[in-house]
């Protein structure tokens, strides 16, 4: 389903972080400050007569409260289920490696997310620096695990989202935003009371705590949620640390679907603007449990829940110290965890290997 898979995109960019303008790329700095209070015409790039669910706290009030008491938190974070304590306020780096300074890694337009979200302009896509999970094959991990990215402030945040919609995106996607929810709840305010109308993507590793979750209830349009492992002992193997994976992230889904629903794109544009969007990566061996994670869903969620069942794994990163996921997948593996997706009742599947 995708042309270029997020790695390729990335490293495509020169001068990381950038944003894409009119086919060309440019250094964010050069518009960080250009976009906030001005009047500006916007391309028809949502759905018509949607109107993201932001906005009303944003005129009430309640997205920058939200914001600022989850800020407070970094004080002993535990925003991330690894609650390590860290205060982040005070400049320490906690589990996931972030401070309370906004790091991000790129800003553009993406082409390489579902159809649904990438329409005919793409998806607004905002690559956040650091990651709590920790994925030992991880395909960002420059990204993710090395800290590549530049420090940026609220205001600057909130203008990237702005500009982004100027461009025609048809969401603002967050990427791996879990330990920067404060950063992202304050720009949002700003960029809203700025003119920011189109729907919010939260783009998760699927690792979340429900407590935290309840604070975007309301804000998040659309979850794009990983559903890596059903196997307690894998994920703490592949994402060390990360032994309550399984619990977390099936408790993480429902919360997100009791506040989103199911995503059914709009019958008119094709675009998605509001729902819960699963992905599932097929890896080798079997090893994460896909079976369980397919009938999972099946068996707690409604059977049209969007589910994408993902075949571009590719050993990266750490991958090649653990032998059994140090190849690429094969088709009949794949086939393997669509035939059970299927058996289990699943109706609203997105195939990546034919």
């Amino acid at each position: 389903m995708e042309k270029k898979n997020r790695r390729s995109f990335l490293r495509a960019m020169t001068g990381l972080p950038v944003i894409a303008m009119a086919g060309s790329m440019f250094p964010l700095r050069l518009f960080a400050s250009s976009v906030e209070s001005k009047n500006h015409s916007v391309m028809n790039n949502s759905v018509s007569g949607y109107e993201p669910r932001y906005m009303a706290l944003q005129k009430s009030g309640e997205l920058k409260a939200r914001g600022e008491v989850l800020h407070e938190r970094m004080r002993n974070c535990d925003l991330c289920p690894r609650e390590c304590d860290t205060d982040r306020l005070s400049g320490q780096r906690g589990d996931c490696n972030a401070n309370a300074d906004l790091e991000i890694s790129s800003a553009s337009q993406h082409f390489g997310e579902e159809s649904e979200l990438v329409g005919r302009h793409g998806s607004g896509t905002i690559f956040f620096t650091n990651c709590s999970l920790l994925c030992v094959f991880c395909i960002n991990y420059e990204i993710s695990q090395l800290g590549q990215g530049r420090r940026y402030n609220i205001r600057q945040l909130a203008n990237m989202m702005l500009l982004l919609q100027r461009q025609g995106c048809h969401n603002i996607n967050v990427v791996t935003p879990t330990h920067y929810i404060p950063h992202i709840l304050l720009a949002l305010d700003r960029a809203a009371a700025s003119g920011l109308n189109i729907p919010l993507v939260y783009n998760t590793s699927g690792w979340e705590k429900t407590e935290v979750l309840e604070f975007l209830d309301d804000v998040v349009d659309i979850y794009l949620a990983d559903f890596k492992y059903a196997d307690n002992e894998a994920a703490d193997r592949y994402s060390p640390g990360a032994a309550s994976y399984p619990e977390l992230t099936q408790k993480a889904l429902l919360e997100m679907h009791r506040q989103v629903g199911v995503a059914r794109p709009d019958p008119e544009t094709g675009l998605m603007n509001r729902g819960l969007m699963i992905r599932h990566l097929v890896m080798p061996e079997n090893v994460i449990r896909s079976d369980s994670v397919m009938r999972w869903i099946a068996s707690n969620l409604p059977k049209e829940t969007y589910v994408n069942i993902m075949s571009q794994y590719t050993p990266m990163f750490k991958a090649f110290d653990h032998p059994e996921i140090a190849r690429r997948i094969t088709r009949s593996e794949y086939s393997n965890v669509v035939t059970i997706a299927r058996s289990a009742g699943l109706t609203n599947l997105r195939l990546q290997m034919q």
